[in-house]
């Protein structure tokens, strides 16, 4: 039987067909006949006990240009529907989490994916300190000190914005850089949030790699190239993705997270891995389905409808 699928995402009008995962994941949707209904996270409401989203019924198609058409505007009760996933980009900001809260409040009843509780709990650049075992050195920090005693530790450094997406905002300083106290009054200006700083890995020149898992499994991975010249390998950015296969040190790291990713209901999830080290744990918007299904033949939509389809049954 057919089910009631939300989507709480970004326009899906702008989206590229042939790169969006929110996009093959709705399309794999409708393949296996569930329903579509679309709304923006501004569109999210609380309405006096309900949560309740205004949107549109939709039908998808892989035509450039004419990807999905919509029906007239309605207002829904989310506890209504089936599955409601939480798609929208980040920044993981206050609008971001408050959305969490409002989600939980339908969820199990109505599954959530990802777990909105467990999403608010374990953003991306968060979630993996727990596995420092895994991880290059890592500092958060606001205070500049701390900053300039973990540079002089660690020598080349990344350091970025704690709640960024997208390879915004990251800088390479090498260690004699005289640029990180001008970069840290410049993120002070603009943000209470701390920064997080990391050794650099010079491995990232032969690419960053994202590895996708389902329920907790490494389904496969994609290789993202920096363009030359530039320290970054998100394809926001200018990144080249590339196939790549799994190694012995990624199915490690797989196994060592996957558990507590299955336990706390983060059925789709994107991880980047530099070298043998694991950078990021991406759960609010992961990507990469696309690339991996065109490089492998691998469906990863469909292996995460199949995941989805056992809770609810």
């Amino acid at each position: 039987m057919g089910l009631k699928v939300a989507f709480q995402m970004d326009p899906m009008e702008r989206v590229d067909i042939d790169a969006d995962s929110s996009f093959r994941i709705a399309l794999e949707a409708q393949a296996r006949g569930h329903e579509l209904f679309i709304y923006g996270p501004d569109k999210l409401a609380f309405q006096e006990g309900r949560v309740t989203a205004r949107g549109r019924r939709a039908e998808l198609r892989r035509e450039k240009g004419n990807h999905v058409t919509f029906e007239a505007e309605e207002e829904v009760d989310l506890k209504a529907f089936d599955v409601v996933w939480l798609r929208q980009d980040p920044p993981f900001d206050m609008s971001y989490i408050t959305s969490t809260h409002l989600l939980d409040m339908i969820h199990p009843e109505t599954l959530v994916v990802n777990d909105p509780f467990w999403v608010r709990n374990y953003p991306e650049k968060l979630l993996v300190l727990t596995f420092p075992e895994l991880t290059p050195p890592t500092t958060i920090a606001r205070d500049l000190a701390t900053l300039r005693a973990f540079r002089a530790r660690h020598g080349d450094i990344i350091v970025k914005p704690l709640y960024g997406n997208g390879g915004a905002g990251v800088f390479k300083l090498h260690e004699q850089d005289g640029n990180l106290a001008s970069l840290h009054e410049m993120f002070s200006q603009i943000s209470r949030e701390p920064l997080i700083a990391q050794k650099f890995l010079p491995a990232v020149t032969k690419g960053d790699k994202r590895v996708i898992l389902v329920d907790g499994e490494p389904i496969g991975a994609i290789n993202r190239v920096p363009q030359a010249g530039e320290t970054r390998s998100n394809m926001h950015v200018g990144g080249r993705a590339e196939k790549v296969e799994l190694t012995e040190r990624d199915r490690e790291i797989c196994a060592r997270i996957g558990p507590l990713l299955k336990e706390k209901g983060q059925i789709f999830v994107g991880i980047d891995v530099i070298g043998d080290w694991l950078t990021e744990i991406n759960v609010t918007s992961p990507t990469g389905l696309q690339e991996l299904e065109r490089f492998d033949g691998t469906n990863g939509a469909a292996l995460i409808w199949e995941a989805i389809e056992a809770r609810r049954a």
